[in-house]
């Protein structure tokens, strides 16, 4: 399909929730192009700076995004902010519908007392520097040898594990080179994974939950008492599959011997940090008993901690946001004003629409259900409209905007491929957002 003179879309977000609505329009034969803007000169969003680097089966969905973006009637804007380099208006003024998928960058707080000393993270901070996300600091400091993760998903899970994996298994993965030789330095010998709940409550799965006990050269240390069920307890377990499944591993995990192991995992149930206590920095943090009737706070003598209590959406320039939830109001992915009226043209999916919850594949269903009421509106003629396929490159050019588009990108795939195999690895990923810049629009 020839894309000049055709009605265009905008979504921005180049992350599975954006991508699978192009893919989900254009398996119903929408005779519309695309443009997907993303801030970063990189698409995938967070299977390329989410997904833990010793999980390329799940980053393997980059495969899917990239067959949708090299579609002939679809474009690639990188190195692109909205809000910044384009804004609303000009958005509405070019495009026909625009479909917003920024996901939840932000960090949940804890809302304690120290929770902001030094030594005191969100955990999507150390993710991002694992990861090599170009907002993320070069070194992340790992001198600390008790390391308390708060948390019960699965990003709790993956911190743990990277913090306790010896940095050699990582080195056939994509992480970037200043990232093994800061875990090669790491002074971590013991992770304490912290949960307000119970096991039968935990959040994480059984996949990620059985690789703590795969790790070699770490034991994985759980506490009896705390895998004790009551009632209501063991009759969840009889609806739960997962659950039953996670609290049969951590019995195992409590019957194992303890080794010799250099390093350890502890895993903590029914505890809340009340305070994290320290002189200038993180000394200690108190643990509240949760449970029913529980006993008195615990001191966990720790000189880090990694908060993994979730995600949250940033405002969105123009957009209506409800902070309660962190997201944007809509019906079904349209997007809603507070009386409750459809904005024209705007349109919401995955964690901006239904908050930071579920797997990738989650999104999968929130783009169909968004590109569904996309079509309905094209359907009844709402602003429909021709469009001029160069007006938003001549817009970001007057602006100084240094965009990337698909060629740009696979210049910057094709040298990250080639670092890495040169090293023995499947690839090596530049984190400096200069040199992404560099090599991708200029190949240096």
């Amino acid at each position: 399909m020839s894309s000049a003179g055709t009605p265009r879309i905008a979504v921005v977000g180049s992350g599975p929730a954006g991508v699978f609505t192009v893919e989900a329009l254009l398996k119903s034969n929408c005779r519309r192009a695309f443009d997907v803007f993303d801030r970063l000169p990189a698409p995938y969003g967070l299977v390329r700076y989410g997904v833990a680097p010793d999980h390329p089966r799940i980053k393997s969905v980059s495969t899917v995004l990239r067959r949708v973006l090299e579609n002939p009637a679809v474009r690639f804007f990188g190195n692109v902010t909205f809000g910044l380099d384009i804004g609303l208006d000009d958005l509405l003024t070019h495009y026909e519908a625009v479909i917003f998928a920024t996901g939840a960058p932000g960090h949940r707080e804890l809302g304690v007392p120290g929770e902001d000393l030094p030594g005191s993270r969100a955990a999507g901070e150390f993710v991002a520097w694992y990861n090599g996300h170009p907002d993320a600091p070069v070194d992340f400091p790992l001198h600390a040898r008790q390391v308390a993760v708060l948390g019960a998903g699965n990003v709790a899970l993956d911190v743990t594990r990277l913090l306790a994996k010896d940095p050699r298994e990582l080195v056939g993965t994509d992480v970037p080179d200043h990232v093994l030789d800061g875990l090669r330095c790491s002074s971590v010998t013991d992770v304490h994974l912290v949960a307000r709940r119970g096991p039968v409550q935990a959040k994480f799965t059984t996949v990620e939950l059985r690789e703590l006990g795969l790790l070699r050269g770490v034991d994985v240390l759980v506490r009896p008492e705390e895998l004790r069920l009551d009632e209501a307890d063991e009759r969840a377990l009889e609806s739960n599959r997962q659950a039953r499944a996670n609290v049969d591993l951590l019995r195992e995990f409590a019957r194992r011997p303890t080794t010799d192991a250099t390093r350890r995992i502890h895993l903590r149930f029914w505890r809340s940090a009340a305070a994290i206590d320290g002189d200038g920095a993180v000394r200690e943090v108190r643990l509240a008993d949760t449970r029913p009737g529980g006993g008195a706070d615990e001191v966990l003598p720790v000189q880090s901690v990694l908060r993994a209590v979730g995600y949250r959406a940033d405002p969105l320039p123009g957009l209506p946001f409800e902070g309660r939830t962190g997201t944007v109001p809509h019906r079904k992915g349209r997007v809603v004003d507070g009386g409750a009226r459809p904005v024209p043209g705007c349109y919401v999916t995955g964690w901006l629409k239904r908050g930071p919850t579920g797997v990738i594949g989650t999104n999968k269903a929130d783009a169909v259900e968004t590109a569904r009421c996309v079509l309905e509106d094209l359907a009844d003629g709402h602003r429909s409209r021709a469009s001029d396929p160069n007006s938003v490159p001549r817009l970001l050019n007057r602006r100084g905007t240094e965009f990337v588009n698909w060629s740009d990108w696979l210049r910057l795939d094709s040298y990250e491929i080639d670092r890495g195999r040169a090293q023995g690895r499947d690839r090596s990923k530049v984190s400096d957002l200069d040199a992404m810049l560099a090599i991708g629009k200029r190949g240096q």
